[in-house]
Protein backbone atom coordinates (compact mmCIF):
# COMPACT_ATOMS: atom_id res chain seq x y z
CA UNK A 1 0.00 0.00 0.00
CA UNK A 2 2.82 2.17 1.41
CA UNK A 3 5.04 1.41 -2.09
CA UNK A 4 1.87 2.20 -4.43
CA UNK A 5 0.62 5.05 -3.07
CA UNK A 6 5.09 6.64 -2.23
CA UNK A 7 4.93 9.77 -4.41
CA UNK A 8 1.52 10.84 -2.88
CA UNK A 9 2.89 10.17 0.54
CA UNK A 10 6.23 12.32 -0.23
CA UNK A 11 4.11 14.97 -1.73
CA UNK A 12 2.16 15.52 1.78
CA UNK A 13 5.86 15.33 3.32
CA UNK A 14 6.83 18.12 0.96
CA UNK A 15 3.69 19.81 1.86
CA UNK A 16 4.83 19.61 5.81
CA UNK A 17 8.30 20.95 5.20
CA UNK A 18 7.40 24.05 3.18
CA UNK A 19 4.68 24.77 6.33
CA UNK A 20 7.52 24.30 8.81
CA UNK A 21 9.76 26.34 6.42
CA UNK A 22 6.63 29.74 6.20
CA UNK A 23 6.48 29.17 10.25
CA UNK A 24 10.24 29.41 10.95
CA UNK A 25 10.82 32.31 8.03
CA UNK A 26 8.06 33.91 9.42
CA UNK A 27 9.67 34.40 13.27
CA UNK A 28 12.98 34.93 11.85
CA UNK A 29 12.07 37.71 9.83
CA UNK A 30 10.26 39.37 12.70
CA UNK A 31 13.32 39.34 14.20
CA UNK A 32 16.21 40.01 11.33
CA UNK A 33 13.99 41.74 8.80
CA UNK A 34 13.71 40.06 5.71
CA UNK A 35 16.56 40.75 3.36
CA UNK A 36 18.88 39.65 6.17
CA UNK A 37 17.11 36.69 6.32
CA UNK A 38 17.18 36.46 2.54
CA UNK A 39 20.59 36.63 1.80
CA UNK A 40 21.54 34.10 4.67
CA UNK A 41 19.10 31.30 3.67
CA UNK A 42 20.41 31.69 0.41
CA UNK A 43 23.80 31.53 0.96
CA UNK A 44 23.19 28.53 3.28
CA UNK A 45 21.32 26.93 0.54
CA UNK A 46 24.12 27.37 -1.51
CA UNK A 47 26.61 25.58 0.04
CA UNK A 48 24.29 23.02 0.83
CA UNK A 49 23.04 22.45 -2.95
CA UNK A 50 27.14 22.74 -4.03
CA UNK A 51 27.58 19.77 -1.54
CA UNK A 52 24.64 17.56 -2.97
CA UNK A 53 25.42 18.34 -6.22
CA UNK A 54 29.30 17.17 -5.87
CA UNK A 55 27.94 13.83 -4.27
CA UNK A 56 25.10 12.70 -6.51
CA UNK A 57 26.59 15.07 -9.92
CA UNK A 58 30.33 14.83 -9.11
CA UNK A 59 30.25 18.66 -9.99
CA UNK A 60 30.29 21.81 -7.35
CA UNK A 61 28.47 23.60 -9.57
CA UNK A 62 26.60 23.22 -12.59
CA UNK A 63 29.30 23.64 -15.28
CA UNK A 64 27.71 21.68 -17.72
CA UNK A 65 24.73 23.71 -17.99
CA UNK A 66 24.39 25.88 -21.97
CA UNK A 67 24.71 29.58 -22.07
CA UNK A 68 20.76 29.41 -22.31
CA UNK A 69 20.61 27.99 -19.07
CA UNK A 70 22.64 29.67 -17.81
CA UNK A 71 21.13 33.16 -18.48
CA UNK A 72 17.80 32.39 -18.50
CA UNK A 73 18.08 29.98 -15.36
CA UNK A 74 19.67 33.02 -13.19
CA UNK A 75 17.39 35.66 -14.89
CA UNK A 76 14.58 33.51 -13.13
CA UNK A 77 16.59 33.06 -10.03
CA UNK A 78 16.50 37.25 -10.05
CA UNK A 79 12.99 37.74 -10.57
CA UNK A 80 12.09 34.66 -8.09
CA UNK A 81 14.25 35.34 -5.29
CA UNK A 82 15.19 38.80 -4.87
CA UNK A 83 11.96 40.14 -6.36
CA UNK A 84 9.73 37.23 -5.52
CA UNK A 85 10.93 36.52 -2.33
CA UNK A 86 12.03 39.74 -1.30
CA UNK A 87 8.48 40.00 -0.96
CA UNK A 88 7.07 37.20 0.12
CA UNK A 89 9.49 37.76 3.60
CA UNK A 90 9.01 41.12 3.40
CA UNK A 91 4.90 40.23 4.06
CA UNK A 92 5.61 38.52 7.24
CA UNK A 93 6.45 41.55 8.63
CA UNK A 94 3.40 42.95 8.32
CA UNK A 95 0.55 39.51 8.04
CA UNK A 96 1.29 36.13 9.01
CA UNK A 97 2.92 33.38 7.07
CA UNK A 98 -0.93 31.81 6.85
CA UNK A 99 -2.12 34.68 5.06
CA UNK A 100 0.95 34.91 2.92
CA UNK A 101 0.95 31.40 2.15
CA UNK A 102 -3.22 31.53 0.96
CA UNK A 103 -2.66 34.41 -1.36
CA UNK A 104 0.50 32.69 -2.52
CA UNK A 105 -1.78 29.73 -3.95
CA UNK A 106 -2.21 31.32 -6.90
CA UNK A 107 1.42 31.36 -8.16
CA UNK A 108 0.66 27.90 -10.01
CA UNK A 109 -2.65 29.64 -11.74
CA UNK A 110 -1.24 32.79 -12.09
CA UNK A 111 1.65 31.06 -13.99
CA UNK A 112 -0.82 29.38 -16.22
CA UNK A 113 -1.76 32.79 -17.38
CA UNK A 114 1.65 34.19 -17.99
CA UNK A 115 2.42 30.87 -19.75
CA UNK A 116 -0.55 31.68 -22.06
CA UNK A 117 1.07 35.00 -23.06
CA UNK A 118 4.47 34.40 -22.94
CA UNK A 119 4.39 30.84 -24.05
CA UNK A 120 1.75 30.45 -25.92
CA UNK A 121 0.21 27.43 -23.80
CA UNK A 122 -3.16 27.05 -23.60
CA UNK A 123 -5.93 27.83 -20.86
CA UNK A 124 -8.71 25.89 -20.11
CA UNK A 125 -12.12 26.71 -19.37
CA UNK A 126 -11.97 24.00 -16.27
CA UNK A 127 -8.66 26.11 -15.37
CA UNK A 128 -9.85 29.36 -15.70
CA UNK A 129 -12.85 28.70 -13.03
CA UNK A 130 -9.98 27.24 -10.72
CA UNK A 131 -8.21 30.74 -11.10
CA UNK A 132 -11.94 32.08 -9.93
CA UNK A 133 -12.53 29.65 -6.93
CA UNK A 134 -9.27 30.22 -5.53
CA UNK A 135 -9.42 34.16 -5.87
CA UNK A 136 -12.84 33.81 -4.42
CA UNK A 137 -11.56 31.49 -1.48
CA UNK A 138 -8.73 34.44 -1.01
CA UNK A 139 -10.90 37.15 -1.19
CA UNK A 140 -13.35 35.81 1.56
CA UNK A 141 -10.61 35.19 3.96
CA UNK A 142 -8.54 38.76 3.64
CA UNK A 143 -12.10 40.69 3.53
CA UNK A 144 -14.81 41.25 6.17
CA UNK A 145 -17.68 43.48 6.38
CA UNK A 146 -17.97 46.46 8.79
CA UNK A 147 -20.87 48.31 10.36
CA UNK A 148 -20.41 51.83 9.81
CA UNK A 149 -22.59 55.38 10.76
CA UNK A 150 -23.85 57.16 7.98
CA UNK A 151 -24.44 60.12 9.42
CA UNK A 152 -25.69 62.26 6.24
CA UNK A 153 -28.68 59.14 6.12
CA UNK A 154 -28.68 58.52 9.81
CA UNK A 155 -28.26 54.82 9.21
CA UNK A 156 -25.76 52.19 9.58
CA UNK A 157 -24.68 50.74 6.33
CA UNK A 158 -22.09 47.85 5.31
CA UNK A 159 -19.09 48.11 3.85
CA UNK A 160 -16.19 45.71 2.60
CA UNK A 161 -12.97 45.88 4.23
CA UNK A 162 -9.86 44.07 4.58
CA UNK A 163 -9.20 41.75 7.29
CA UNK A 164 -5.00 42.40 7.39
CA UNK A 165 -2.50 45.22 6.65
CA UNK A 166 -3.10 46.11 3.09
CA UNK A 167 0.47 46.53 2.83
CA UNK A 168 1.32 42.98 3.60
CA UNK A 169 -1.12 41.85 1.49
CA UNK A 170 0.46 43.29 -1.21
CA UNK A 171 3.57 42.30 -0.58
CA UNK A 172 2.01 38.80 -0.73
CA UNK A 173 0.47 39.44 -3.81
CA UNK A 174 3.73 41.04 -5.46
CA UNK A 175 5.76 37.95 -4.48
CA UNK A 176 3.33 35.69 -5.66
CA UNK A 177 3.96 37.44 -8.89
CA UNK A 178 7.76 37.04 -8.75
CA UNK A 179 7.19 33.16 -8.30
CA UNK A 180 4.88 32.53 -11.05
CA UNK A 181 7.00 34.45 -13.30
CA UNK A 182 10.36 32.80 -11.82
CA UNK A 183 8.57 29.47 -12.46
CA UNK A 184 7.81 30.05 -16.52
CA UNK A 185 11.08 31.85 -16.84
CA UNK A 186 12.44 28.52 -15.58
CA UNK A 187 10.11 26.61 -17.85
CA UNK A 188 11.27 28.40 -20.66
CA UNK A 189 15.11 27.99 -19.67
CA UNK A 190 15.74 24.32 -17.79
CA UNK A 191 14.24 22.68 -21.10
CA UNK A 192 15.77 19.34 -20.59
CA UNK A 193 18.48 20.14 -18.33
CA UNK A 194 18.61 18.43 -14.88
CA UNK A 195 16.18 20.01 -12.25
CA UNK A 196 18.18 19.91 -9.54
CA UNK A 197 21.29 21.69 -11.21
CA UNK A 198 18.72 24.43 -12.89
CA UNK A 199 17.53 25.59 -9.03
CA UNK A 200 21.11 25.40 -8.33
CA UNK A 201 21.66 28.12 -10.72
CA UNK A 202 18.49 29.83 -9.87
CA UNK A 203 20.14 29.96 -6.43
CA UNK A 204 23.24 31.18 -7.18
CA UNK A 205 21.68 34.32 -8.99
CA UNK A 206 19.44 35.19 -6.61
CA UNK A 207 22.60 34.89 -3.75
CA UNK A 208 24.37 37.36 -6.33
CA UNK A 209 21.80 39.47 -6.75
CA UNK A 210 21.29 39.87 -3.18
CA UNK A 211 24.41 40.41 -2.49
CA UNK A 212 24.60 43.49 -5.10
CA UNK A 213 21.46 44.47 -3.39
CA UNK A 214 22.39 44.46 0.10
CA UNK A 215 25.99 46.01 -1.13
CA UNK A 216 23.89 48.89 -2.96
CA UNK A 217 21.74 49.82 0.12
CA UNK A 218 24.27 49.46 2.61
CA UNK A 219 22.49 46.83 4.75
CA UNK A 220 25.22 44.54 5.54
CA UNK A 221 25.59 45.62 9.24
CA UNK A 222 21.91 44.33 9.27
CA UNK A 223 23.14 40.98 7.84
CA UNK A 224 25.79 40.73 10.73
CA UNK A 225 23.06 41.87 13.22
CA UNK A 226 21.07 38.69 12.16
CA UNK A 227 24.12 36.13 12.10
CA UNK A 228 25.08 37.04 15.99
CA UNK A 229 21.07 36.71 16.98
CA UNK A 230 20.89 33.14 17.90
CA UNK A 231 17.29 33.18 17.87
CA UNK A 232 16.84 34.82 14.64
CA UNK A 233 19.76 32.42 13.38
CA UNK A 234 17.73 29.33 14.86
CA UNK A 235 14.80 29.96 12.54
CA UNK A 236 16.81 31.06 9.51
CA UNK A 237 18.66 27.75 9.80
CA UNK A 238 15.75 25.74 10.57
CA UNK A 239 13.77 27.09 7.56
CA UNK A 240 16.68 26.66 5.29
CA UNK A 241 16.84 22.90 6.16
CA UNK A 242 12.86 22.06 5.69
CA UNK A 243 12.70 24.66 2.47
CA UNK A 244 15.56 24.71 -0.22
CA UNK A 245 17.13 21.15 1.30
CA UNK A 246 14.16 19.02 2.24
CA UNK A 247 11.77 20.58 0.65
CA UNK A 248 13.24 21.23 -3.06
CA UNK A 249 14.61 17.32 -2.56
CA UNK A 250 11.48 15.81 -1.83
CA UNK A 251 9.09 17.86 -4.16
CA UNK A 252 11.35 16.12 -6.87
CA UNK A 253 11.11 12.60 -5.37
CA UNK A 254 7.71 13.32 -5.42
CA UNK A 255 7.42 13.81 -8.99
CA UNK A 256 9.43 11.08 -9.25
CA UNK A 257 7.05 8.73 -8.19
CA UNK A 258 4.11 10.40 -8.88
CA UNK A 259 2.93 12.66 -11.61
CA UNK A 260 3.10 16.30 -11.09
CA UNK A 261 -0.76 16.96 -11.55
CA UNK A 262 -1.23 14.42 -8.47
CA UNK A 263 1.87 16.26 -6.51
CA UNK A 264 1.40 19.97 -6.72
CA UNK A 265 -2.21 19.35 -5.66
CA UNK A 266 -1.10 17.24 -2.76
CA UNK A 267 1.91 20.10 -1.95
CA UNK A 268 -0.81 22.81 -2.52
CA UNK A 269 -2.97 22.38 0.62
CA UNK A 270 -0.36 24.19 2.67
CA UNK A 271 -2.55 27.19 3.56
CA UNK A 272 -4.73 24.61 5.13
CA UNK A 273 -2.00 22.57 6.58
CA UNK A 274 -0.56 25.92 8.34
CA UNK A 275 -3.89 26.64 10.15
CA UNK A 276 -3.06 23.90 13.09
CA UNK A 277 0.17 25.15 14.11
CA UNK A 278 -0.36 28.83 13.49
CA UNK A 279 -3.50 28.57 15.93
CA UNK A 280 -0.97 26.14 18.82
CA UNK A 281 2.42 27.73 18.20
CA UNK A 282 1.96 31.56 17.42
CA UNK A 283 -2.09 31.68 19.06
CA UNK A 284 -3.13 32.91 16.03
CA UNK A 285 -6.95 33.81 16.25
CA UNK A 286 -8.81 31.84 12.99
CA UNK A 287 -12.17 32.34 12.36
CA UNK A 288 -14.30 29.38 10.57
CA UNK A 289 -15.10 32.20 7.74
CA UNK A 290 -11.25 32.43 7.07
CA UNK A 291 -11.15 28.12 7.14
CA UNK A 292 -14.15 28.09 4.82
CA UNK A 293 -11.63 30.33 2.32
CA UNK A 294 -8.45 28.37 3.03
CA UNK A 295 -10.46 25.35 1.76
CA UNK A 296 -12.32 26.52 -1.14
CA UNK A 297 -9.02 28.31 -2.15
CA UNK A 298 -7.81 24.74 -2.06
CA UNK A 299 -10.59 23.08 -4.14
CA UNK A 300 -9.67 25.68 -6.53
CA UNK A 301 -6.38 24.60 -6.92
CA UNK A 302 -7.09 20.78 -6.95
CA UNK A 303 -9.39 21.53 -9.78
CA UNK A 304 -6.74 23.59 -11.31
CA UNK A 305 -4.47 20.43 -11.57
CA UNK A 306 -7.19 18.07 -12.51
Amino acid sequence: MLATHLGELIALLTAVFWTITSLAFQQATRRAGSISVNVIRLVLALLVYALISQITRGLYLPFDASTHQWIWMSVSGLVGFVFGDYFLLKSYEFISARITMLIMSLSAPLASVISFFVLGETLSALSLLAMFITLFGIVLVITEKKKLDDEKLGKKSRKLQLSFSPRGLVFAFLGTVGQASGLVLSKYGMQDYNVFAATQIRIIAGTFGFIILVTAIKRWSKVKQAVIDKGAMKYIIIGSVFGPFLGVYASLLAIKYTTIGIASTIMAIIPVLIIPPAILLYKEKVTVKEIIGAVIALIGIVLFFI
